[in-house]
């Protein structure tokens, strides 16, 4: 563990807002409330992975891809031992971003440019464009208290949409990358870390599995 600092937000606040255990879509008011609560800071990484009285805040963006039929796939992958989260080491996920950085908050806009630097640690893509509107490309915001992860998270859920399946992993630690159709996703949903799970239910389910 480095001694990055990263956002956060103490999870009294999350708690006052309105807590949830799960997924919500109601992005307006979680979003722009923690976004813009007084109490957010800078702390250091390796002291905030155990202490469950602050949540980091954390893009988890995925990429969605429909063929010409109409079905939807997502971009996936399994993380490797080198991802900086040795708790979700060879976990499948759909999420790719991460951590919004000390270094990021010279900008307008911290949450944006810590956003657009882990996709493009991570990956690369062809989309149209990348709405500079983030709010436009959210759907939900994730909490998940059942893990030791989870406890100490906030995940902000986005969805991009792109022409074809050409995202591609450039990160070594993302493992048996591509994209998996929206059954594929709901048959192996047990491989996956606990954020993915509850966003493919959210999406797929009820889905016939095979």
């Amino acid at each position: 563990m480095t001694d990055e600092h990263v956002m956060v937000v103490p999870t009294k606040v999350f708690q006052e807002i309105g807590y949830f255990q799960g997924f919500s879509g109601d992005v307006e008011t979680y979003f722009q409330s923690l976004i813009m609560a007084e109490e957010i800071s800078y702390r250091p990484r390796s002291e905030m992975e155990t202490d469950p009285s602050f949540k980091q805040l954390i893009p988890y963006v995925l990429f969605r891809f429909r063929d010409a039929a109409g079905i939807e796939h997502l971009f996936q992958y399994t993380r490797g031992s080198g991802q900086g989260e040795k708790r979700l080491h060879s976990k499948k996920s759909i999420g790719i971003g991460g951590h919004i950085s000390s270094d990021d908050s010279g900008c307008n806009d911290p949450y944006l440019a810590g956003m657009r630097r882990e996709l493009e640690e991570e990956i690369s893509f062809a989309a149209e464009d990348f709405d500079d509107d983030v709010a436009g490309t959210m759907i939900g915001i994730l909490n998940d208290d059942s893990n030791d992860v989870g406890k100490v998270h906030l995940g902000v859920v986005h969805v991009i949409d792109v022409l074809e399946p050409t995202v591609v992993a450039k990160e070594k630690d993302l493992l048996d990358a591509g994209f998996w159709t929206q059954q594929q996703l709901v048959e192996s949903i047990d491989q996956f870390e606990t954020w993915s799970q509850i966003i493919i239910r959210q999406l797929y389910f009820p889905l016939e599995v095979s």
